[in-house]
């Protein structure tokens, strides 16, 4: 009788086993709610669909344990006051270029790409293995915040005007309405950059407050309607090459979140930037076809005027490195990496293309 006792006794607590393991389980894995602004509104709906997509995987990953909630621009916070937000803890992460906050900390807009700078490959490359994560999340360490790329656009659409560019001399006095990073170098040879945010630009060139305007991607230039007010698009976009978009978090709630959160944060965004970059390669092409096709005119900018571009992004970034420490190293950093990759892709990627090029029918 005893022994078949002790055998009830020994399943039942065999049986119980597993529920005294379930909160040491429940504890690694708590339930958090996070709320996520973006720089970007809704009707930019590739860039607004990655923070989404973002949330989606993170979400996925933890069983609905770890949800962040997205907010377009606006909605919490404007749009170039992402950061100011996540610095305060008013929101907990941001979906944002960290150019925007170039009057904060120059080196901010090295982690989104500089003018003239490196392509998205590269960016990401000099992020993970050339000392990029460093050099930004020191800068961004300052604004109690953390940052990683969580979406890349690719280069992007040049700059679309009611007028045509042959000369420098054609730049002198055209307002043109250009991001944070490339407009001080359109002012260094003689045009006058305007800053506007994405939901004035058509009205600007509709009432012709503005000659020119640099908008995304072919995908969201045609939805803006922006050729049908200036039909003449010039390129490449050398001012943006690469559009890196970063989640930047609240350093705190960071530091507070499980590694194993963190871990599915990190590896979500690298998903993330790859979707991003993916979704632009697959919908710009059919685009651009339409805008062609409904009277825009494509045309590279005259080399002369490339090379004034480019004398003036050097003069420019070296005067503030003269000044900045901290943006020196960043740039030296950038334009050294940019320098030793270029042979390699010159023979690679670089030539693969140019044949294609070459041969499409």
């Amino acid at each position: 009788m005893k022994r078949r006792a002790f055998l009830r006794t020994g399943a039942a607590m065999a049986l119980a086993g597993p529920a005294v393991a379930a909160p040491a389980i429940a504890q690694s894995a708590p339930e958090i709610k996070w709320r996520m602004t973006s720089s970007y509104p809704k009707s930019i709906d590739a860039i607004f669909g990655t923070a989404q997509t973002l949330g989606r995987y993170i979400a996925e990953a933890t069983d609905n344990k770890f949800q962040i909630e997205v907010y377009a621009a606006g909605e919490l916070t404007p749009s170039r006051q992402a950061l100011e937000a996540v610095t305060s803890g008013s929101v907990d992460c941001a979906f944002t270029p960290l150019y925007l906050y170039l009057h904060k900390d120059p080196v901010l807009a090295v982690g989104c790409g500089l003018p003239f700078g490196l392509n998205a490959r590269h960016q990401l490359s000099w992020w993970t293995f050339g000392g990029g994560k460093e050099i930004v999340n020191t800068a961004l360490k300052k604004f109690n915040a953390f940052g990683m790329p969580a979406g890349s656009t690719g280069a992007q659409m040049g700059a679309w005007s009611k007028k045509e560019i042959n000369t420098v001399e054609d730049l002198k006095g055209l307002r043109i309405r250009v991001g944070t990073l490339g407009g001080p170098i359109f002012e260094r040879v003689g045009a006058l950059a305007y800053y506007l945010g994405h939901a004035d630009v058509y009205a600007a060139l509709e009432n012709g407050t503005i000659d020119a305007a640099e908008f995304i991607c072919p995908h969201d230039d045609e939805r803006l309607g922006i050729a049908k007010l200036a039909k003449y698009n010039y390129h490449p976009c050398w001012w943006e090459s690469g559009g890196m978009v970063h989640l930047i978090v609240n350093l705190e709630r960071w530091n507070a979140l499980p590694k194993s959160y963190r871990a599915i944060v990190a590896r979500a965004c690298d998903s993330a930037n790859s979707w991003l970059l993916a979704k632009y390669d697959a919908i710009n092409p059919a685009a651009l076809k339409r805008l062609v096709a409904a009277g825009a005119v494509l045309k590279s900018f005259p080399q002369p005027v490339l090379e004034a571009c480019y004398k003036a992004s050097n003069d420019h970034f070296g005067a503030i490195a003269a000044k900045d420490p901290n943006f020196k190293r960043a740039f030296d950093s950038v334009t050294q990496f940019r320098r030793e990759q270029l042979p390699w892709w010159q023979i690679a990627d670089y030539a693969c293309d140019s044949i294609m090029v070459g041969m499409r029918s």
